[in-house]
């Protein structure tokens, strides 16, 4: 399968990596972590998926939602978003100035500033993601009891995993 990685790591690009490779495998073949890399904003143990876009984002760095994916993590559908962690990290995840809620971070109250999601549907985010490990992709939310089509079309541009 291929992965393309950008961002700090020391030689970005698009490399082939065996079924079940994760996020450190991705990183080890591009050469590891560049200078000014945020390391622990990277879950080195989630797996990848064929054809997604990691980004490995610089120290102090917001999510923007910019193209093809946020922060490591991003999925192959749609160009991906993108994710500093994977499963089950706390952390309020939006980022001022306008950076994209990281589904994956999000705390309850961070996820109820998005339009449409009440105490009851970002309690359900929060309780998808830690029993299944975390998002891998914006369309996950799909899984998550009581939002649909609609609804995650109207999140999709103001979320990332």
């Amino acid at each position: 399968m291929f992965v393309h990685v950008h961002g700090h790591v020391a030689r970005p690009g698009l490399y082939e990596v065996p079924a079940g490779a994760r996020v450190v495998d991705v990183v080890a073949a591009a050469g590891g972590f560049a200078e000014g890399a945020d390391e622990a904003g990277v879950n080195l143990a989630r797996p990848v998926v064929d054809g997604e876009q990691l980004r490995v984002p610089g120290v102090g760095e917001v999510v923007d939602g910019s193209g093809a994916g946020g922060a490591v993590g991003g999925g192959a559908s749609g160009g991906g978003g993108g994710a500093a962690g994977g499963g089950g990290a706390s952390g309020a995840g939006g980022g001022a100035g306008g950076g994209l809620v990281d589904l994956n971070r999000a705390d309850a109250t961070a996820l109820q500033a998005l339009p449409g999601v009440g105490p009851a549907t970002s309690a359900a985010i929060v309780e998808w993601r830690e029993d299944s490990g975390g998002f891998r992709s914006v369309d996950d939310l799909l899984e998550v009891p009581g939002i649909g089509e609609k609804t995650l079309e109207s999140l999709r541009p103001l979320v990332t995993v």
